[in-house]
């Protein structure tokens, strides 16, 4: 049998390995504070840093095992000097002792016990509190495309990869500069082989002069065509791909009828949505809508906070993030997500004009485009004018929260079918 021993240094001189088995064993203590931390972040902080966590320390305290009241035992006392078998001692109080108990004026209490995660922690208990398909977490954690570009030359490579035009023109230069000196070494002995034959033609120096021009030209053509020093290769390096931008739209009905308990609902969706993209793209932006009567773009702040209501108009919403894709977002530079939380309530007559922007204007542009709508009660006429959206458009996908607990299911299968979408 093969035994494997982690001989791995811990940091900061910590047991990874009791480390790894206090998280197993206090699982539900620290998933609770977990969710506890989450509600407290904002968007944008959920995937920046861990989290120091705070246990309560009756939940974490060890098991001791104590005589109970009754029975007989033997004790056998050291330095013992007033009493013999047979004496009857008294048993201590129950509440004696320390314990994980407030303190009062005579005895000390317990704090809490305050455990930091790591970031990588926190996004895994998250993701399993979440009870996303190992799926959803292989593309959580997928690393950006990168396409190869040409960047110069070098000296080694493939011979797949050598230049051609750059070899021959090194080999060119590299044979006229060695025989620069011995073509004009020639020059020089032709002009005066012409002279002495032109004035005697009997010199021995003239056959000395066309030896000496034989040897020359013999030493050019020795010269290599192409030597090794002359070979170039193309050079390529990665480059990320433009694919790995992406923006968010996040489109929120406030009317009068969305109170705190829906719009509360709607920040964890947004929050699972933000942080599934920024784990899967390089760049991503996030632009925040909200309507009522009318619509606005406005930052994260006012989007969760801000206390302006009024009536509703779906349609609103629609187009003012028809118009920023148009001014801000090309498509051919950006991938576009669109995540929109309603409780369904718009006028009749407005909810075919959402349909209209959507299939027109809309989802032709988009990559995929999610409604949540957050409706314990039947759905209306927005519900019904998507559903026949739904059956045109597959990158657009739709479900129903009625309370807290149904926001990691909707959310699992919403991006579940996120593999199956194509233009």
């Amino acid at each position: 049998m093969s035994r494997f021993i982690d001989r791995r240094p811990n940091g900061r001189h910590k047991s990874a390995v009791n480390r790894q088995r206090f998280l197993r064993r206090f699982k539900k203590q620290i998933q609770a504070a977990v969710r506890q931390a989450i509600s407290g972040r904002s968007i944008k902080e959920v995937d920046e840093s861990g989290e120091k966590i705070t246990i309560p320390a009756r939940d974490i305290s060890e098991p001791s095992f104590s005589y109970g009241p009754g029975g007989v035992r033997d004790i056998i006392l050291s330095g013992n000097k007033d009493f013999v078998p047979g004496d009857l001692i008294k048993r201590p109080p129950k509440d004696s002792g320390s314990g994980a108990k407030a303190s009062n004026a005579t005895k000390e209490g317990m704090d809490d016990f305050v455990f930091e995660l790591s970031k990588e922690e926190f996004l895994d208990i998250f993701f399993e509190d979440l009870a996303l398909p190992n799926l959803i977490k292989t593309q959580v954690a997928k690393i950006p495309a990168f396409k190869m570009i040409r960047s110069g030359f070098t000296n080694e490579g493939t011979p797949a990869n050598i230049n051609i035009h750059r070899s021959i023109k090194n080999a060119m230069g590299r044979r006229i500069a060695l025989s620069a000196s011995k073509r004009t070494k020639i020059q020089e002995l032709e002009a005066a082989l012409s002279i002495l034959l032109s004035n005697d033609p009997t010199s021995k120096r003239i056959y000395e002069i066309q030896h000496e021009i034989e040897m020359l030209k013999k030493k050019i053509e020795n010269i290599p065509f192409i030597d090794p020093f002359d070979l170039k290769y193309n050079y390529r390096v990665k480059k990320p791909m433009p694919t790995t931008q992406a923006v968010m739209f996040c489109l929120m009905d406030v009317s009068g009828s969305m109170d705190e308990a829906k719009k509360d609902i709607a920040k964890r969706f947004f929050i699972l949505l933000y942080l599934f993209l920024t784990r899967t793209y390089e760049n991503v932006e996030v632009v925040f809508i909200r309507h009522h009567t009318s619509a606005k773009e406005v930052d994260e702040e006012e989007f969760f906070y801000s206390r302006e209501t009024g009536g509703t108009v779906v349609s609103s919403a629609l187009e003012l993030m028809k118009d920023v894709m148009q001014l801000r977002y090309p498509t051919s530079d950006w991938n576009i997500y669109a995540a929109q939380a309603s409780d369904g309530d718009n006028w009749n007559n407005d909810s075919p004009r959402c349909k209209e922007i959507l299939l027109n204007d809309i989802l032709p542009l988009v990559q995929y485009f999610a409604y949540v709508e957050i409706m314990p009660r039947h759905h209306q006429s927005l519900w019904e004018c998507y559903l026949n959206v739904k059956e045109q458009c597959p990158q657009f996908a739709m479900q129903n929260i009625e309370d807290v607990k149904d926001i990691y299911p909707v959310f699992r299968e919403l991006f579940k079918r996120q593999e199956n979408i194509s233009q």
